[in-house]
């Protein structure tokens, strides 16, 4: 089956967002331009990941050309978007792999996210041949949403995405494991709950 790529370049409005309640939250990237738009799932870690990335990748642009590059050192105001997910949030896949790349030519940060694929049992060096051959494989490999940025859109895309997943449930100043609001059972107090 051909690969299915769900390409945004560049897109109207790219950010990360969350559905559901702290604790309990889903993860997405959203793509939308033109009237459509793409949700795919991740892990809070990717989400953190991902930002944390862009904005090394781009401070590394700004270093090797000196300054010349049309990336700002911080995101721009205008740039920010705190609005909502746009409704319905229809996950299109589970992200498994991500990659970034900074195409100089166009002035560019391009983001992929690749589906979560399972792969079937076998030795070490099966797996690994078998994942190889995905990543390589443009036509036929899982589902792929490609999304070319801007520097300003991609450093307001980061600020967002670190500030969604630091608005979580705030940490246990004795263990830094998340609080519930119910509590939660501390490894530092010996199992005892500690009220949030």
């Amino acid at each position: 089956m051909p690969r299915q790529v769900f390409l945004y370049d560049p897109p109207d409005r790219f950010v990360a967002g969350t559905v559901g309640l702290p604790g309990r939250r889903t993860f997405f990237l959203q793509a939308s331009a033109a009237g459509r738009t793409t949700s795919v799932a991740l892990e809070k870690a990717q989400v953190e990941a991902l930002a944390e990335r862009i904005d090394e990748l781009l401070d590394e642009v700004v270093r090797r050309t000196g300054g010349n590059a049309a990336v700002p050192a911080v995101a721009p105001t205008e740039l920010t978007d705190n609005k909502p997910l746009d409704s319905p949030v229809e996950e299109e896949f589970r992200v498994g792999t991500m990659a970034l790349a900074w195409d100089g030519d166009s002035q560019r940060m391009i983001v992929e996210a690749q589906a979560l694929v399972e792969l079937e049992a076998g030795t070490e060096e099966d797996l690994a041949e078998a994942e190889e051959r995905l990543l390589q494989d443009d036509v036929n490999g899982p589902p792929m949403l490609r999304v070319r940025l801007t520097g300003p859109m991609a450093r307001a895309f980061a600020k967002r995405a670190l500030e969604v997943v630091q608005a979580g449930r705030p940490p246990c100043p004795l263990c830094s494991l998340p609080l519930d609001p119910e509590g939660h059972v501390c490894p530092r107090q010996n199992g005892y709950r500690r009220g949030a």
